[in-house]
């Protein structure tokens, strides 16, 4: 068999398994494949158990700033045409109402400050007083005894959105639909390195394997980009730290739909919210936690050695910011409550004040830990800037490699990341993109908001 190819993907997330998708049905590229080291699609970050099982749209993520959530939502609004165009409604994709709420004076100022700016972006959001939270969302209104809870609530949201996805399902669609021709999907593939030939391409092998060859090189592996990278001589000036989010679980009756709460700006990670979980069925999911791990993989053995080859660990840049973390009582005292969060018979007892913020009437009973779910998101360090960088990061070569880390809302934005990479791959290799086809199906009609 001939292995060489046009693009080689390295890793079958929903990223990866987008752009493959992207690749042999928006261009005229003859041959790509897909490789991952597992034995079937999205096995980490886009299972089901390891992450929100959310579009994040940007209307109800309160740490989203105004432009971001302008890109985030159109990002949203094209995974939502993808997966309505191939009739996923109710197998990947599916319909709850979603609010933000804000508990308290200072979070309701917030929130309705929020909502005034916010609707121009989202036509279809609506402001909820504490009487339409208490129709639409019963349980965030009331207490045990069936009274209201004396805080002043109010909430922005929608009463019926494509807003929770099963990633898993969906990037197993992409692929299912993107092997034809000559592309080609290659699993229990475990890229050890890459080299680049005399002739600009690459070659990429992994043990007991027949090496492959491609034309260019699109790294989406997550936290091991920036490993794969940094053996090639790029990113050396990036860290990565691994961030592990748990969840608890509580009865399926508690929430109709996702309610989510005001996030402090000073820290780095996510609110906690509530979910109806599309995988433990009957359930809702409260989280998630937060708690750096030294590996790559929460769930999967061998890692760690990774996790210290990319982490920066020991440097004077890395230290810098790790100290500077700590050094802010806020920072330090979420870090060490999530911590708490994590130690068996004594977390949820800790974790019960910040769920009765979305629940008020909830019990320690009502609590269970969500063994096994909760993935791990690389986040990226700068050691020149000496500082912690959130959202997606890009390493790009300019000689036909590019690597990708992904973290929230990556599953989000993997179309339009994969069009991003997409423009990049066919300008390189002067390939045609099908404008045609991704109107159909993305309605889009044109990408120059992708280019910057």
């Amino acid at each position: 068999m001939n292995n060489t190819y046009d693009v080689a993907i390295i890793g079958a997330g929903i990223s990866g398994s987008a752009l493959f998708y992207v690749l042999t049905h928006y261009t005229d590229l003859k041959k790509v494949v897909l490789l991952e080291k597992y034995s079937e699609p999205a096995t980490l970050s886009s299972r089901g158990n390891n992450n929100s099982q959310t579009i994040h749209a940007g209307d109800i993520e309160t740490n989203y700033t105004f432009e971001k959530a302008k890109k985030v939502a159109r990002s949203a609004k094209m995974l939502v045409s993808f997966a309505l165009f191939h009739e996923l409604q109710n197998k990947s994709i599916f319909e709850y109402q979603k609010m933000a709420i804000g508990v308290g004076d200072k979070e309701v100022e917030f929130i309705k400050k929020r909502y005034e700016e916010f609707k121009e972006i989202y036509p279809e959001l609506e402001f909820f007083s504490k009487e339409d939270i208490k129709e639409i969302e019963p349980n965030v209104i009331k207490l045990a005894d069936g009274s209201d809870r004396a805080e002043n609530v109010v909430g922005s949201g929608m009463r019926k959105s494509f807003c929770a996805m099963d990633f898993c399902s969906v990037a197993h669609h992409m692929v299912e639909k993107s092997v034809f021709g000559e592309h080609q999907a290659k699993f229990n593939y475990q890229v050890k390195d890459i080299v680049k030939q005399g002739d600009g391409k690459y070659t990429l092998r992994a043990n007991n394997q027949e090496p492959i060859t491609a034309s260019f090189v699109l790294v989406n592996a997550g936290a091991h980009s920036l490993l794969l990278a940094q053996n090639m001589g790029f990113g050396l000036e990036l860290g990565c730290l691994p961030v592990a989010g748990s969840f608890f679980f509580i009865p399926g009756d508690k929430l109709r739909g996702k309610v989510y709460t005001v996030q402090n700006p000073k820290l780095p990670f996510a609110a906690i919210h509530g979910d109806p979980d599309i995988i433990a069925k009957g359930k809702n999911r409260l989280g998630p936690t937060a708690l750096s791990m030294p590996k790559l993989e929460r769930f999967k053995s061998g890692t760690y050695l990774d996790f210290f080859k990319t982490s920066g660990f020991g440097e004077i840049a890395t230290t810098k910011i790790m100290w500077d973390l700590f050094s802010d009582s806020e920072i330090r005292n979420y870090i060490l409550r999530n911590f708490l969060y994590e130690v068996p018979g004594i977390g949820k007892k800790f974790f019960i004040k910040e769920a009765q913020k979305i629940i008020p009437s909830l019990t320690l009973e009502d609590l269970t830990y969500a063994k096994g779910f909760g993935g791990i998101r690389p986040q990226v360090l700068d050691k020149q800037q000496k500082k912690l960088m959130l959202g997606e990061k890009k390493i790009k070569s300019g000689e036909g490699i590019t690597f990708n880390m992904t973290p929230s809302p990556g599953a989000t934005s993997c179309m339009r990341n994969a069009l991003i990479d997409m423009l990049e791959i066919t300008d390189y290799l002067n390939a045609n993109v099908k404008m045609d086809i991704i109107k159909a199906e993305l309605n889009e009609e044109s990408l120059e908001w992708l280019v910057d």
